[in-house]
């Protein structure tokens, strides 16, 4: 019977299905970290308060990026390339979601609608990571190798959505709630399409791996491609909600990390 808890297992005990895994999610956090790190140097003036936060971000996924590394390494594995098809950051930015690497690059101030473009870009991605994460702790989170990394970066998660939400309302109450309506629909609707092209190119790749027969494969396939119907027809309205957050001021404070992460 396929479910999630067994396919992930199957991906966790073939030692190259799990350099797979990690690869990719190392590769996006790291990317991710960049990211935060150089939108905090380029916070407009008038937005600086926000600046040690989008840090805190950063810090955080340059930190999971480090688990996920970490992990390989105990099993004396080296990172591998991440397929381009399964590149789930470098295909949202040639969607141009989110704000592009060439800005990001550039010694310019951002203005305060790339800062709000960026926050509603986070709000929906981290949605997805924070509702993969809170599967994964279901299902694994007292794995003797993976549960404590798949707990810490869940509770980095949640705090993620939380700072997001909180910063969209407060940017909605100064005028700027018909952009963020827009931008969190339109990254949304793609951030569903990548996500969903994303995961069927993952899985076959871990299919070839793991010699999964073709009927388990069609079906994996199936379920991707009906989860994406369901996301397309309605369920992409709960990732542009916004709700004040139980966790206030989530990243208002230091990256939490172990020594083993550090």
């Amino acid at each position: 019977m396929l479910s999630a808890r067994s396919l992930f297992q199957e991906i966790v005990d073939n030692d190259d299905s799990f350099q797979l895994f990690c690869s990719i999610a190392a590769s996006g956090e790291s990317q991710g970290g960049w990211e935060n790190a150089r939108i905090a140097a380029l916070v407009p003036d008038g937005m600086r308060a926000l600046a040690p936060k989008i840090a805190r971000h950063g810090a955080d996924e340059d930190k999971h990026g480090r688990i996920f590394n970490a992990l390989l390494r105990k099993r004396g594995l080296p990172p591998v390339p991440v397929p381009p098809e399964a590149d789930y950051t470098m295909l949202l930015e040639r969607r141009g979601i989110g704000l592009a690497h060439e800005k990001l690059r550039r010694e310019e101030p951002l203005t305060e609608e790339d800062i709000v473009v960026y926050l509603a870009h986070s709000r929906v991605t981290e949605q997805r990571a924070a509702d993969q994460m809170v599967m994964l702790v279901r299902q694994f989170g007292d794995h003797p190798e993976v549960g404590k990394a798949i707990r810490m970066i869940s509770h980095d998660e949640d705090n993620h959505l939380a700072y997001c939400h909180e910063e969209l309302l407060r940017l909605a109450g100064k005028g700027h709630g018909r952009t963020i309506q827009r931008v969190l629909r339109d990254s949304a609707l793609a951030e569903i399409s990548i996500y969903r092209d994303v995961s069927l190119a993952v899985m076959d790749h871990m299919g070839r791996i793991l010699r999964w027969p073709a009927p388990k494969a069609a079906a994996l396939a199936a379920g991707i491609r009906g989860m994406y119907a369901y996301e397309r027809f309605a369920g992409w309205h709960r990732m542009i909600s916004l709700r004040l957050p139980e966790r206030r001021d989530a990243l208002g404070g230091a990256p939490l990390t172990t020594p083993e992460y550090a």
